[in-house]
């Protein structure tokens, strides 16, 4: 039984190991096109991606509550899945700061239009002569600062 332990706990691994370096590869290539300034490269492959964290994080989630699960499993292949989480958790940290700089960036051209529309409307005059309210600019500009 101690060989069909070991066994299941290496297919295990190797399963985490795949998982770990697709997700891992993918994010590569996202944090590849943001850094090229091609998001759109990127989300034509967001909806695999967030599949592949998905089953990441379960399957994490289930080994966090049962590592006797990967146990039995040989040194070199336990080994094997601390490598790959390891260069995994550098293309996470590599990739979040790709997503941030891109979402600075975005937000600063929303502003920077923002400001150019509100300063060619002119200052708004509530009366005109005759005591009538003027006719305001019936274009609309809204700025939501949570991206």
């Amino acid at each position: 039984m101690t060989d069909a332990n070991a066994l299941n706990a290496a297919a295990r691994i190797r399963q985490l190991i795949d998982l770990t370096e697709r997700l891992t590869e993918r994010l590569t290539t996202e944090a590849a096109a943001f850094e090229a300034r091609r998001p759109q490269d990127a989300a034509a492959t967001l909806a695999g991606t967030q599949d592949l964290a998905n089953t990441y994080r379960r399957e994490s989630a289930q080994l966090k509550a049962n590592p006797t699960a990967i146990a039995a499993a040989p040194l070199a292949d336990r080994k094997a899945l601390i490598k790959a989480t390891q260069l995994f958790e550098a293309v996470l940290s590599k990739h979040a700061r790709a997503i941030e700089a891109a979402r600075v960036v975005s937000e600063g051209l929303v502003k920077t239009i923002a400001a150019e529309v509100a300063g060619q409307r002119g200052s708004p005059s509530a009366y005109g002569a005759s005591g009538r309210a003027n006719a305001g600019d019936g274009r609309a500009v809204a700025y939501n600062a949570t991206a």
